[in-house]
């Protein structure tokens, strides 16, 4: 049995993708963006390469900031950037959502003795609420989050805070998370093992897991057993 596992939130236990579309729906309705189809497509090509440059090392703030007035400007509307941004995070602060299924996983691993950390890229505040707000947060011990340690995955240095407080984790940990690029690969520069959870069954293509779970009773089946 795998001693410790650290879970991404995002996409893996809460439904950001739900409370995405409705943030952004309430932003583009406010400001006349009329094909929500187009205003959503361009949005998520500039906060990747936005979140492409965070998980690079760039500064999250700045960058994030500017994500709206960059995809607004292209749509033709002008928009204070950090203000709409503002606006946004605080949707995000109430999305509650929980992917089915996760109070099952995380309580079955707990009453089995796994030891549940929280390891997930974005904004302290944000994220906290929402771990309380969706009932999710008596479950875990510690809380490991980018803007508190001032590195995001896939940058190892961002796992420095749990090899310091629990050891040396690299022989009974592993990484769950839906992201190759940052979940995956972080694990893997930290000479950790991971998971890639992959509902959708995708095809890897890029930074090989140490296993691929593509419901939560695989994940675990792998916990448990490894």
């Amino acid at each position: 049995m795998i001693k410790y596992a650290i879970f991404d939130l995002d996409d893996t236990l809460l439904d950001f993708k739900r409370g995405k579309r409705e943030g952004l729906t309430k932003i583009m309705t406010k400001y006349g963006v009329s094909d929500l189809k187009q205003g959503f497509d361009t949005y998520t090509k500039i906060n990747y390469q936005v979140w492409e440059a965070i998980e690079q090392g760039q500064a999250r703030d700045a960058l994030l900031n500017t994500r709206f007035s960059k995809a607004f400007n292209l749509l033709g509307i002008k928009v204070d950037g950090a203000a709409v941004e503002a606006e946004y995070r605080s949707s995000l602060d109430t999305n509650f959502y929980k992917l089915q299924g996760v109070d099952e996983l995380l309580s079955d691993l707990k009453a089995a003795g796994v030891h549940l950390l929280v390891g997930t890229n974005g904004v302290k505040e944000t994220q906290l609420r929402r771990l309380k707000g969706s009932g999710l947060e008596h479950y875990f011990e510690d809380y490991f989050i980018s803007e508190d340690i001032g590195f995001a995955k896939p940058d190892k240095r961002f796992f420095e805070p749990m090899f310091k407080k629990y050891g040396n984790l690299t022989t009974n940990a592993v990484m769950v998370g839906d992201r190759l690029q940052a979940d995956v690969l972080g694990a893997k520069r930290a000479q950790l093992n991971s998971i890639w959870y992959n509902p959708q069954a995708l095809v890897v293509q890029s930074y090989q897991p140490t296993y691929v779970a593509n419901s939560f009773k695989q994940i675990k089946k792998i916990i448990l057993n490894a």
